[in-house]
């Protein structure tokens, strides 16, 4: 009996020091890099991916070593069955549990997205799928989606004018409505609660605040001139003069070519500030900063013209008899 017992002792003391040193080397690989230098990957975790299948792949792709003891380490800390899909860049200098750690926390790879003061809707729509993100028709079914615009808090049809012009980082395969809700929670961040205020002070909208810097954004690309323009845009309608401002008619042209006739000026479109009275239906383009600023606190001045130099600034008049002889100089001489 005693010898039996002893047998036994003899065999759990194995197994508990087997088990342990198991343990002492899983935890070792844990915390210890397959590689010294940099090897960086880029890896794609599939939907529904067994786990097993994705080791192999860190080992092949040299991220990892011993994909067995990975797995292992992986099912003893539950994580096999929580890490997130998405496309991942490792590194053999990770240890395997920060590995684990960036897939089951979703620390996907993001891709930058820039978009420029005064793009539109469509080069907005352009851009995103030029980044790989959506086709053109896919990105502008969602910008101009009046419900999902309304749930936002936008009082208008289309997100045009509200998609803030920024850098963002977005991962790979993100949505056209996800990239859209990012861009708007930043307009929001960026309108502050004093340009409502101030906007309700000059009996505008939010709504014709932004399409009033959108049309300041479109009108210069110099910074010291915007509250120029906007004063301008004022006092015209103050005086209920129409606007008459270019890049209204062309937004509002259906195939433009980039040669703006007598005749587009013409033309009747909602957007067509020769035509019509007061502000266009809505903005035309996404605006900076620094375009709704002016639209909220245009320069105090009494010009009613303004005119380009064709140099990045204009010729800015109180009077047509004076605006006449600055075209002349300016436009017609040329």
């Amino acid at each position: 009996m005693r010898k039996t017992c002893a047998i036994i002792t003899i065999f759990l003391f194995l197994i508990i020091t087997i088990l342990s040193c198991l343990y002492l080397d899983l935890q070792i690989y844990a915390n210890q890099p397959a590689a010294m230098e940099t090897g960086e990957k880029v890896v794609m975790v599939l939907p529904g991916q067994g786990f097993k299948a994705f080791a192999q792949r860190l080992h092949q792709d040299g991220i990892i070593e011993h994909p067995s003891k990975f797995e292992l380490l992986a099912r003893l800390k539950g994580d096999d069955k929580i890490i997130k899909a998405g496309e991942y860049e490792l590194s053999s200098t990770m240890p395997p549990n920060t590995i684990l750690s960036i897939l089951v926390s979703g620390k996907v790879r993001l891709y930058k997205f820039t978009v420029p003061e005064g793009y539109n809707l469509k080069q907005i729509a352009s851009l995103a799928a030029r980044s790989g993100y959506a086709t053109d028709d896919a990105f502008l079914k969602a910008a101009t989606n009046a419900e999902l615009a309304h749930a936002m808090g936008i009082e208008a049809e289309t997100f045009e004018g509200y998609l803030f012009p920024d850098t963002y980082h977005f991962p790979k395969g993100s949505s056209p409505e996800m990239i859209i809700s990012t861009m708007v929670k930043r307009f929001w961040t960026v309108f502050e609660p004093e340009w409502k205020n101030r906007a309700k002070t000059l009996k505008l909208s939010v709504h014709q605040v932004v399409t009033l810097a959108s049309l300041i954004e479109k009108e210069t690309g110099a910074a010291f001139e915007r509250p120029l323009i906007a004063s301008v845009f004022h006092n015209r309608l103050k005086r209920r003069m129409r606007l008459e401002t270019d890049p209204t008619v062309i937004y509002g042209l259906k195939d433009y070519n980039g040669n703006l006739t007598r005749k587009h000026l013409s033309m009747p479109t909602p957007y067509n500030t020769y035509t019509i009275s007061g502000l266009p239906p809505g903005p035309i383009a996404s605006t900076g900063i620094d375009a709704i600023k002016a639209a909220l606190y245009p320069a105090d001045t009494q010009f009613l013209y303004f005119v380009s130099k064709k140099d990045g600034t204009h010729q800015f008049s109180t009077n047509f008899k004076d605006h006449s002889r600055a075209v002349q100089k300016y436009q017609l001489r040329r």
